[in-house]
């Protein structure tokens, strides 16, 4: 008897698999490697010519580099983590959340992405913070107090309740 006292046959034993489906268990994840590693090539010399064609930043090219991410996510999901071998029901509750999310964030990526930028797409900039920032860069960060004639002790700091300084 196991150390536990149930009365389950030990793991091992539960399923017993020959050799030939040893074989073809190792084959199959062997191939998803292969796969993966051939999509992460491809990815690679993609991203090395990217540059010195033109390509960067393109719609087709950010496009493909999501469509092989996600064909490499759904490798790992599927035979990794064996959700290939559940019945369909449990495969769409898992994924259709994790599928819409990652389309809502491609979306998003994308969307947002395209047109920030362009002109007359600025975000408005409060005049207020303008003005602020414009004061800061002319007193060299030390604010208007420093331009005023304060002592360096007390810019930036509350005058004392009798008004007076250090």
């Amino acid at each position: 008897m196991s150390e536990f006292h149930d009365d389950y046959p030990s793991y091992e034993t539960m399923y017993n698999h020959d050799d030939a489906y040893g074989k073809k268990a190792r084959r199959t994840l062997w191939n998803v490697f292969w796969i993966m590693l051939a999509i992460t090539i491809f990815e690679l010399i993609i991203g090395f010519m990217a540059p010195s064609h033109g390509w960067s930043g393109t719609w087709w090219l950010k496009t493909l580099f999501i469509g092989l991410t996600i064909a490499k996510a759904a490798f790992i999901v599927i035979w990794f983590m064996h959700l290939g071998h559940e019945v369909k029901f449990f495969k769409y509750v898992i994924l259709v959340p994790y599928i819409t999310f990652m389309l809502y964030g491609i979306f998003i990526i994308l969307t947002e992405g395209s047109y920030a930028g362009e002109s007359g797409r600025f975000t408005k900039v409060d005049p207020i913070l303008v003005e602020q920032q414009k004061a800061l860069r002319a007193g060299h960060g030390h604010g208007a107090a420093h331009d005023a004639g304060h002592d360096t002790k007390d810019s930036g700091h509350d005058e004392h309740k009798d008004g007076g300084h250090h």
